[in-house]
């Protein structure tokens, strides 16, 4: 099992409940491919900088995961056409364990 780090961005529209119901599906989608969410954190809304699909802002989730290689395009393939996603990024979580983690850090909330 290798570690990954996903970041979700999630139409506002299209979701309900800040992603909570996203979150826990995502999470048993997981654990239903043999893999384990470890952390999972909502970031909030945030503003683009620019718009994405005539979206302004969007709803930000961030996991923590560790999944067999070879799952990792089913995820892709599975969240790809789903429409509460805007953007989507699965990279290979290669922190160094004395780095502290920024996932706790209180979002910035700016109105």
């Amino acid at each position: 099992m290798k570690k990954y780090e996903a970041v979700f961005i999630l139409d506002m529209r299209k979701v309900e409940d800040e992603g909570k119901a996203f979150s826990e599906e995502f999470a048993q989608n997981i654990q239903g491919w043999g893999g384990s969410v470890t952390e999972s954190v909502a970031m909030g809304r945030k503003q683009f900088a620019r718009e994405i699909e005539k979206r302004k802002a969007g709803i930000y989730w961030n996991y923590i995961l560790e999944l067999d290689p070879l799952k990792v395009k089913e995820i892709r393939d599975k969240y790809r056409l789903d429409e509460r996603i805007v953007r989507m990024l699965i990279i290979s979580f290669e922190r160094p364990e004395q780095v502290r983690s920024t996932m706790n850090v209180a979002p910035d909330i700016t109105e």
